[in-house]
């Protein structure tokens, strides 16, 4: 019996931190989503791709494409990637093309969803929109203008996998939601176990050494190391949730918060993300080294210059 009493506290701790860490991320994510479809239903896509129409000849894309950026701003990238499938344009777009389309989406889309967590961990939704949208335009723009310099990747793209056509009812987007808000439960509680078991081997300290020098070079502090690689990796979203647990527990500094922010949002979910834009016929350098790099460069730009990061609060 005493084993098994030594084992329950740890579980128990374990279960507490996941739905504590969980219970943050529904408060803001469920207000968001419904903000969002309801704004889907009255048009607010169709009307952020008119803004964005002039927009879009600045990184060399065609006027229409605007409406398959905003679907993703928006919502997410799938709802992208539906929008492309169906989009009819009077030329094919190049696989160029598809590269700055598909990296924008990249570094900017769930604004609504993401930017609310973000706001919860301390980033203004001006820093997240400036950061995101602003970053986009600038790595489209980077690379519209390689494209042309250069004449590479001028060949029609192929789109690798059509989404296939879903109930737009409101039932089956009920569903939908709350099978994604479940998964994100399992997700949260198999990280938090994932991260106990490599503390207790030691790995997790090799894990801090071989960050620290990027860490370092782009001012994010060796604490948040972890919070990091999550969110790279598994998206912003479930980052943000951990950070805020991180935050509140005061091991991070508002610097190291920001500058994760700023981070994760330019350059997360690498997996899954740059697969499904991957689908859309895009060029792996660009949708996924390119905007590493581009991530590494601006943030640690942004650490050197203190006034556009808040300063840490006594």
């Amino acid at each position: 019996m005493p084993p098994l009493k030594s084992l329950a506290a740890p579980v128990w701790r374990l279960l507490h931190d996941a739905f504590s860490s969980y219970f943050v991320l529904i408060r803001l994510m469920v207000p968001a989503l419904i903000v969002v479809k309801l704004l889907d239903m009255v048009g607010g896509t169709a009307l952020l791709a008119g803004l964005l129409e002039p927009v879009m000849t600045l990184v060399g894309l065609p006027a229409e494409v605007g409406i398959v950026w905003a679907a993703a701003m928006l919502t997410s990238i799938y709802t992208g990637l539906a929008v492309f499938a169906d989009l009819s344009l009077d030329a094919p777009l190049s696989v160029a093309q598809v590269s700055v389309l598909g990296t924008m989406i990249l570094v900017a889309h769930a604004l609504p969803v993401e930017g609310a967590v973000a706001k919860a961990t301390g980033v203004s939704w001006r820093a997240t929109l400036l950061i995101r949208v602003g970053g986009a335009l600038v790595i489209g723009a980077l690379l519209n203008s390689y494209y042309g310099l250069t004449g590479s990747l001028q060949e029609t793209s192929t789109m690798l996998w059509r989404p296939e056509a879903t109930d737009p009812s409101l039932a089956t987007w009920a569903v939908t939601q709350l099978r994604a808000l479940a998964m994100v439960f399992v997700i949260i509680l198999s990280l938090m176990t994932l991260l106990r078991i490599l503390k207790a081997l030691g790995i997790e300290r090799l894990m801090h050494a071989v960050l620290a020098p990027l860490l370092r070079l782009i001012g994010i502090g060796p604490q948040a190391s972890n919070v990091t690689i999550i969110g790279i990796t598994l998206g912003l979203s479930i980052g943000a949730g951990m950070l805020i647990r991180e935050a509140r527990s005061g091991q991070l500094t508002r610097r190291d918060i920001f500058l994760t922010m700023a981070f994760l949002g330019l350059c997360h979910s690498v997996i899954e993300d740059t697969l499904l834009i991957l689908l859309m016929g895009a060029d792996l350098n660009a949708i996924l080294w390119t905007r590493l790099a581009f991530a590494i460069i601006v943030t640690a730009l942004l650490a050197r210059v203190g006034r556009l990061a808040p300063a840490p609060q006594p």
